[in-house]
């Protein structure tokens, strides 16, 4: 008779105790001494990461100059008023589309950045050493920092 939790067994996820491969060879990678190139990154996560922020930084380009250039090229569509609210639609789209749009791309990059950091494995909540030495810091300190 066939197991009845193998169809489970490959959709179970890690307990976290076993790193991805990408995560295993971003702590093996010594960042000191990779060389640092914003058209050719050595690693890959500075590739990952600069892929994330090349694109964030063109959406950005076009949702702040898009609205002025295509203003330019077809003023009559882009200078029509709004049925709504009464002011041209390039006015609006720069006075509320572009706060808007980078609000929402900042968005966008942090929770892309999360993804990355999850991918490679990097943590931002202090060991426990860091957090023993920080509460040693603190006793020491409460005392004034005097020895009885």
């Amino acid at each position: 008779m066939p197991n009845s939790n193998t169809a489970h067994d490959s959709a179970a996820e890690t307990d976290g105790g076993v790193a991805s491969s990408a995560a295993q060879q971003h702590r093996q990678t010594d960042y000191l001494d990779a060389e640092v190139n914003l058209l050719s990154p050595s690693t890959p996560f500075m590739r990952d990461h600069l892929r994330v922020v090349w694109t964030g930084f063109v959406v950005w380009a076009l949702i702040v100059f898009g609205p002025v250039t295509l203003t330019l090229f077809a003023p009559g569509a882009m200078t029509t008023q709004l049925p709504v609210i009464g002011f041209p639609l390039h006015y609006f789209l720069v006075a509320f589309g572009a706060p808007t749009g980078s609000l929402l791309l900042a968005a966008w990059y942090a929770r892309r950045r999360d993804q990355l950091d999850e991918k490679y494995g990097i943590d931002h909540e202090p060991s426990e050493q860091i957090a023993e030495t920080e509460a040693d810091a603190d006793a020491a300190a409460a005392d004034g920092g005097a020895e009885q």
